[in-house]
């Protein structure tokens, strides 16, 4: 039973940095290209954090819990507990990226205030880069778990 949760650990982790990687690499710079006005953009990237959310946020509750159980069943050490806080930070960036960055992006496109809608993707870059970094560290410490 150790190594079959220690193995959703890790895939857990990779499916969670994978998709991150994704959206970071692919989706973002493609919705960068397109020649879309700031609303549309707004409505498309709300459109798709929102399906992806439905696969990112389950696959987040998986790993923190996989996380704990593996804890549990090889022994609380320090590495165990700072990648179980890091995906507990990961979670707080992710749900303050939906209900802070989403809705004020949005609002900002819509009334056309762009200087606003420009700090605003910067900072939820800078968030989106943290949470990759920290997500990084979550995977680099759930592959370096050894029974």
């Amino acid at each position: 039973m150790q190594i079959i949760i220690h193995i959703i650990h890790v895939l857990a982790a990779g499916i969670w940095l994978g998709g991150l990687v994704f959206t970071t690499t692919v989706v973002s710079p493609a919705f960068k290209a397109m020649a879309w006005t700031p609303e549309e953009r707004t409505a498309v990237r709300s459109a798709v954090g929102r399906q992806y959310a439905k696969i990112a946020n389950p696959n987040l509750a998986i790993l923190l819990l996989a996380a704990i159980a593996d804890a549990a069943l090889r022994g609380w050490g320090i590495t165990l507990l700072i990648e179980i806080i890091l995906v507990i930070a990961i979670g707080i960036l992710a749900v303050m990226h939906g209900l802070f960055f989403a809705p004020r992006l949005a609002a900002a496109a819509k009334e056309q205030r762009h200087d606003d809608r420009a700090k605003l993707l910067r900072l939820s870059i800078s968030v989106s880069m943290l949470n990759l970094l920290l997500s990084l560290g979550v995977m680099v410490l759930a592959i370096g778990i050894t029974s």
